[in-house]
């Protein structure tokens, strides 16, 4: 039992490996209030191998279980000094408090380390704002790390410093360097089309005209659950999506016929698209698809799928979709995020005529 702990007194959490996968298995006694809990619980999946809900095993819910860390992550941590040990403790437990995602905090803990290596033995409690701008210019200049990366890396420090350590404006002075202003990457309406003529399998191409016909990300169609789906009223459910938010997106009328086909073929029992074994599919698996379907179009694009959203966004746009209710589809907290896509547009360029035309 030393490798078992519960949560709450209710669910037990068991490391398991399946296909090579380290994975917590899910042991608790039937109850619907509990089983709406777990499926609650980012990264959850439905294993039919074990007949049981599992977990990442990371050291997120190994410290809500009350498991030991992994052999890996007591690795990692022993190659910091013991002072800083005691440090990243401190910033993980402040990242759960805050509820912050798994992927945030995975990388804020990534970036967290870095600095904590860098440093050896001196207590990074003692750094100033000074040490810290040698720190940034180090690892602009010497590890060539690019702007975003920098503003991931600031930020994690900025978070020690400021929520942890709670030592206000503590990093005001330290400049933050300027991001580039980037269009976004979009796949031309013709092509969309190819695309999906390409992918003969069902359930690809239905997964794929979905992120492009709902403008959705790769994390909300592998979270995509059947009850989400209304074909009533034409609505789709996008449930704690970026920020937690929830939202409404419009069902498009031209796939109803083809999803209906794809249910009848596959039966999904809880995600929309389940993996072999039951459970969603990964965020990998699905940029696989799309990557296989570009190649088989003989599309030239070298962005993700995330391409598909701005293609969606940039084609209302261009049909001559309010801008607002662009940023209530995607979900965007600011219209600023949204009015990138007033720069890509094509339908206000298109018209205005050149000075020379008029002479």
């Amino acid at each position: 039992m030393s490798r078992k702990s519960t949560l709450r007194g209710k669910v037990i959490g068991e490391p398991v490996e399946i296909d090579g996968r380290p994975l917590l298995k899910l042991l608790f006694e039937y109850q619907p209030g509990i089983v709406e809990q777990v499926r609650r619980l980012p990264g959850r999946q439905w294993n039919r191998v074990i007949r049981s809900w599992t977990l990442p095993d990371n050291r997120v819910y190994r410290e809500q279980f009350g498991l030991p860390p992994s052999v890996a992550e007591t690795m990692k941590l022993q190659s910091l000094s013991e002072l800083n040990r005691e440090a990243m403790k401190r910033f993980h437990e402040a990242l759960i408090l805050k509820s912050y995602s798994q992927n945030t905090i995975r990388t804020y803990r990534n970036e967290f380390f870095q600095l904590l290596k860098t440093l050896k033995n001196y207590h990074i409690d003692s750094l100033d704002p000074s040490r810290l701008k040698d720190y940034f210019l180090y690892c602009m200049q010497d590890l060539g790390l690019k702007e975003n990366a920098m503003h991931s890396r600031i930020n994690a420090v900025k978070f020690y410093f400021e929520t942890v350590l709670h030592r206000e404006k503590f990093m005001f002075d330290i400049p933050r360097p300027k991001k580039p202003s980037l269009l976004p990457k979009v796949i031309p309406i013709a092509d969309v089309a190819r695309l999906f003529e390409k992918t003969p399998n069902l359930k690809h191409c239905t997964m794929l005209k979905l992120v492009y016909g709902m403008g959705l990300r790769v994390s909300e169609i592998v979270a995509l659950k059947v009850r989400d789906i209304d074909t009533k009223s034409m609505q789709v459910f996008i449930e704690r999506a970026k920020g937690k938010k929830d939202r409404y997106v419009n069902l498009p009328y031209s796939i109803v016929d083809q999803l209906r086909a794809y249910y009848k073929a596959y039966q999904p029992k809880v995600y929309l698209f389940e993996g072999q074994y039951g459970g969603a599919y990964s965020d990998r698996t699905v940029q696989q698809v799309f990557s296989d379907a570009l190649k088989r179009a003989k599309i030239r694009h070298p962005g993700g799928i995330h391409a598909l959203r701005h293609s969606y966004a940039t084609h209302l746009l261009e049909a001559g979709t309010d801008i607002r209710f662009i940023q209530e589809l995607l979900g965007h907290t600011s219209i600023k995020t949204t009015l990138r896509y007033t720069h890509v547009a094509r339908h206000n360029i298109n018209q205005i005529i050149s000075p020379l035309d008029k002479l």
